[in-house]
């Protein structure tokens, strides 16, 4: 996501460090090359020519002139900007009314407003304790009703069940009053979409939201799709009375350029991205964090929340106490620090929050979701006993668990090895001094801490 954003704008800063100050010359030199990189990332013209603006009046201002680091000054500033652009903070839902309080999903076809939906509901009672019900008012797309059906039963979310042959406005309404009797706090309408905007489809949401009365109407719009993602957005706002924008698929190959420019067109927030297709793959959006991740800075914050919510803390304790006494680590403990991981949206999602010099140089070890399942697969098939007493696996129970995982007998000895030297490391930390014994063991093996 924004990758090659952030590597032209780290570029950029580069070309500064030589400098002795900020000056109109070079500010002005380097801001042409922001400007070339913001244009290849998809970002509208008009918001390019205003932010560069912005950078440069701030940039000439007497916070920064002589400072004797010109190249941070210039990210200070840029960062400042950029977080402007995009919102300055979260907005979160707002979910104060009557329940249920109805959240009313627009957009075009394919923009991702089905599975949106379902990660939304999923989010809402995870996170805020809500009860949810979901509802598809598309009677046009086939099989739009099963598919947010499916979701719903496989997220463990209440479905009002629809059919093609109802109107649209006759189902919201029914299942407001369904959402209503059977105390659902929240109420989540997933609409139909076209391929295109035309009138049809706006008068049918039009209808929809006098009928419901939403207290939130998002728009649901394709990353991917670059500048017309900002057009369409900004279509939907003049028919719309908008609260808000979810951006979907920003961990595919986009430019990223729609999420430097929906909120300043539209005039509307960002309140979530879809970061991952995975359920949990919906965040919160927070400008701020989303310009250190443009400029490389990584988003630490967003890691640290994501480590809260997918941890479970009883292992969590029970583990600390294995490493505290040093004894009792085994493969089961090995197993739940994957599951943990996954939880937390895998290697690949961690990764995508690591501040750029931190990611470049953990991704040269090599290790991704793949071969963290494959771990997971051969761990589960070993038995209770191998998995507490690992030292029971010879060769001939190397060649079933191998067979049973669909590996080779290579992969179990990798695995085996890297257990050991875990291993050694919690016993490390558990004895006085364990922290230096356990760098001085770690030098020359890991990136970053050879000699």
């Amino acid at each position: 996501m924004l990758d090659n954003l952030t590597q032209r704008l780290s570029g950029v800063i580069k070309t500064l460090r030589g400098q002795a100050r900020l000056t109109e010359s070079n500010i002005q030199d380097t801001l042409r090359e922001v400007r070339m990189a913001l244009l290849e990332a998809d970002v509208a013209l008009p918001v390019v020519k205003e932010f560069i603006a912005q950078v440069k009046q701030a940039a000439l201002g007497q916070e920064v002139i002589g400072n004797l680091n010109p190249g941070q000054a210039l990210i200070g500033v840029v960062h400042r900007e950029l977080t402007k652009l995009m919102g300055e903070h979260n907005d979160a839902l707002n979910l104060a009314t009557t329940p249920p309080a109805v959240i009313l999903m627009a957009g075009l076809q394919g923009a991702g407003k089905t599975t949106t939906s379902g990660k939304l509901a999923k989010l809402l009672r995870d996170q805020h304790k809500k009860k949810v019900l979901l509802v598809s008012c598309d009677v046009y797309r086939p099989a739009a009703i099963e598919q947010l059906r499916t979701l719903a039963q496989q997220l463990e979310i209440d479905f009002f069940v629809s059919d093609l042959s109802q109107k649209p406005q006759d189902i919201a309404l029914a299942a407001h009053d369904y959402a209503k009797k059977h105390y659902h706090d929240v109420l989540i309408v997933d609409t139909a979409g076209r391929l295109a905007i035309d009138a049809a489809m706006m008068e049918e949401i039009k209808q929809l939201h006098a009928a419901l009365r939403p207290i939130e109407t998002l728009f649901v719009v394709d990353a991917m799709t670059g500048q017309d993602a900002v057009n369409t957005a900004k279509a939907f706002g003049e028919a719309l009375p908008l609260t808000g924008v979810i951006l979907t698929k920003l961990d595919g190959d986009a430019r990223g350029g729609a999420a430097l420019s929906v909120r300043h067109v539209t005039g509307k927030p960002i309140k979530f991205v879809g970061v991952s297709e995975k359920p949990n793959g919906l965040e919160a959006f927070h400008p701020e964090r989303m310009a250190s991740r443009v400029l490389g800075m990584g988003d630490v914050l967003s890691l640290i929340e994501e480590a809260q919510r997918g941890v479970d803390h009883v292992e969590a304790e029970k583990l600390a106490k294995k490493v505290k006494s040093g004894q009792g680590f085994d493969l089961n403990d090995f197993k739940m620090q994957i599951v943990q991981m996954r939880k937390m949206g895998g290697v690949s999602a961690l990764m995508d929050k690591l501040p750029a010099q931190l990611s470049q140089a953990a991704a040269g070890t090599k290790v991704d979701d793949r071969q963290i399942n494959r771990t997971e697969a051969i761990i589960n098939s070993m038995t209770p006993q191998e998995r507490s007493k690992p030292e029971l696996i010879k060769a001939s129970r190397k060649r079933r668990i191998a067979a049973g995982a669909g590996v080779q007998v290579m992969h179990v000895n990798q695995l085996l090895n890297q257990f050991e030297q875990t291993q050694k490391m919690m016993k490390m930390l558990g004895k006085g001094g364990g922290m230096a014994k356990l760098m001085r063991g770690m030098t020359g093996k890991f990136p970053g801490l050879g000699r």
